[in-house]
């Protein structure tokens, strides 16, 4: 089954968040456990986790995956931000455990003037220092490469694998349409698409690549700008999002939009991405 979602909030509490992705139209999904731009995170009762991880089983939504906090920055070389960093993920790893939820991504961060080799390393490192439930893959999220961040190469993101005291398994990728774009990855047309899977096979292998962010990009190939647009209307276009939730490496993989929310919204989006799919 093909499986597609969207982003939703969970200021109704975690149960309504799956009735929300259903009136979407989705059928797996993302949220956030905390406020995404501050670093204090509720305890999440019993009660609350238990009607979440009934109303996935009845409604059949899922597999859901996490988002880090956008404050996370394990690249950096200052060791107060890191150990903050690294306080906030053990955190959501542990609320997204208490929620049955399988996967929780993160953004690498940022070097600051470090260099980009020195962003990598920390970021391996700092991973080493974090205690993945067993019940849960934490996947680092590829970027833009706007500014200082670091991940924007796929062999970086191999690199902040091998570096860590984990492997492939506890660790894992997710791969965002709009900043691969926005990173010179093209796969726009046929030979760019084969060209793109190519890539991802021989740095994190495709195997490894656990979920998709789907976002078409308001800028153009190698803008290194991250700006979400609607499925279709941006830089990609139907054509190269056509050939993502078709292609045989990907069409299995589960997939959530970060869409803008405006006058369309996730609804339209769905709809759109589940048009453009083929042979289900």
């Amino acid at each position: 089954m093909f499986r597609i979602g969207a982003h939703v909030s969970i200021a109704d509490g975690f149960g309504a968040a799956v009735e929300h992705e259903v009136e979407l139209g989705g059928n797996c999904g993302q949220l956030f456990v905390r406020s995404p731009r501050g670093w204090a995170v509720s305890d999440i009762e019993d009660a609350e986790a238990e009607t979440f991880r009934d109303a996935v089983e009845e409604q059949d939504v899922g597999p859901w995956i996490v988002h880090g906090t956008y404050l996370v920055n394990l690249a950096t070389p200052n060791d107060d931000l890191a150990g903050t960093s690294i306080d906030c993920v053990q955190e959501e790893l542990d609320a997204t455990a208490k929620l049955g939820i399988p996967y929780y991504v993160l953004h690498p961060g940022a070097h600051t003037g470090a260099g980009e080799e020195t962003g990598v390393e920390n970021v391996g490192e700092r991973l080493s220092e974090v205690d993945v439930p067993s019940d849960v893959t934490l996947l680092l999220e590829n970027t833009a490469g706007k500014g200082t961040t670091v991940g924007k190469r796929l062999e970086d993101l191999d690199e902040m694998v091998e570096t860590s005291a984990y492997g492939y398994g506890d660790l894992g990728v997710c791969l965002d349409t709009c900043h691969l774009f926005a990173a010179g990855y093209d796969f726009t047309g046929a030979s760019a698409m084969d060209a793109l899977v190519g890539s991802v096979g021989s740095t994190v292998g495709v195997e490894n690549v656990i979920y998709l962010h789907l976002n078409d990009s308001k800028h153009p190939l190698g803008s290194e700008k991250d700006e979400h647009e609607h499925i279709g209307e941006g830089a990609i276009g139907e054509e190269g999002f056509r050939r993502v939730v078709n292609h045989e490496a990907f069409r299995e993989k589960p997939m959530v939009l970060e869409t803008p929310e405006n006058e369309r919204g996730y609804a339209w989006n769905v709809e759109r991405v589940r048009e453009l799919r083929t042979g289900d």
